[in-house]
């Protein structure tokens, strides 16, 4: 038997790779390349791929949204593009389908909240993610962090020193209670060493660790948590969306 049970449902872990429903299951005959841009970059992919021509490939169809996937050309590879829906389990459910059909090698970027007093647009690599979110305990063992690969985090840090970039690794809090940072949580939180805060880091770490796959994140500043009685949205990074789309294109070729 696989399965570790536990009188707490989520932290029972089956750790057979195969499932009832596969990524697969669909037999869509779509062949990916091996590197993949999957980013939290809303309306900027699809932007990109318009104005550069990029070919589609495969659709990603769930209940509310259909997710594109295009291909384009960088750097003489090629590379396909997705954008990522926000939200752990969302998130790791179209991952674990682009790994099913073909990406090896991942880089994703998005959005984080300061818990620490960074600016606003500032580049950071998670290194490992506190998992506060309930989707990677499927793909993982119960643990307190998920580590980020070491491989992706080396070409993601050199893509960024190549742009001539200032950035650190962090470790970031992956929730899915975006309503739930509470004042004594984000205390917490920063006590134990956490900077910035998302909601899928840990669970994208995971799932492409079960699947034998290389992923990593390139997170930017948004929103700001730093002073607890004065939150401030700030712009939610927004000056940084088309140029993080850049850096994922580059880092991916570094890995």
């Amino acid at each position: 038997m696989s399965i570790i049970k536990h009188e707490i449902p989520i932290l029972e872990y089956d750790s057979d790779p195969s499932a009832v429903i596969l990524p697969t299951h669909e037999r869509l005959g779509v062949s990916l390349p091996r590197r993949v841009v999957f980013a939290f970059l809303g309306e900027y992919v699809d932007r990109y791929a318009e104005a550069h021509g990029c070919k589609p490939v495969a659709t990603f169809l769930s209940a509310t949204k259909e997710y594109p996937v295009y291909v384009t050309e960088h750097g003489g590879e090629a590379v396909a593009l997705c954008q990522a829906p926000v939200g752990a389990a969302a998130a790791a459910q179209i991952l674990d389908w682009l790994i099913g059909y073909g990406a090896e090698i991942i880089v994703s970027a998005g959005s984080c909240g300061a818990l620490e007093h960074f600016p606003e647009n500032t580049f950071l690599v998670p290194a490992k993610a506190l998992r506060d979110e309930g989707t990677s305990y499927h793909y993982a063992p119960p643990s307190r962090y998920m580590e980020v690969s070491a491989e992706a985090r080396h070409g993601i840090k050199r893509a960024l020193g190549a742009h001539g970039l200032k950035y650190q690794e962090v470790t970031t809090w992956s929730t899915d209670g975006f309503f739930r940072e509470t004042k004594e949580k984000v205390a917490y939180r920063r006590s134990e060493g956490c900077a910035v805060v998302e909601m899928e880091c840990s669970a994208l770490a995971a799932c492409a660790s079960l699947r034998g796959a290389i992923w990593g994140e390139i997170l930017f500043t948004a929103d700001t948590l730093a002073d607890v009685e004065k939150y401030d949205e700030r712009g939610w990074g927004g000056d940084s969306f088309a140029y993080a789309l850049t850096l994922c294109l580059d880092a991916v070729l570094e890995i």
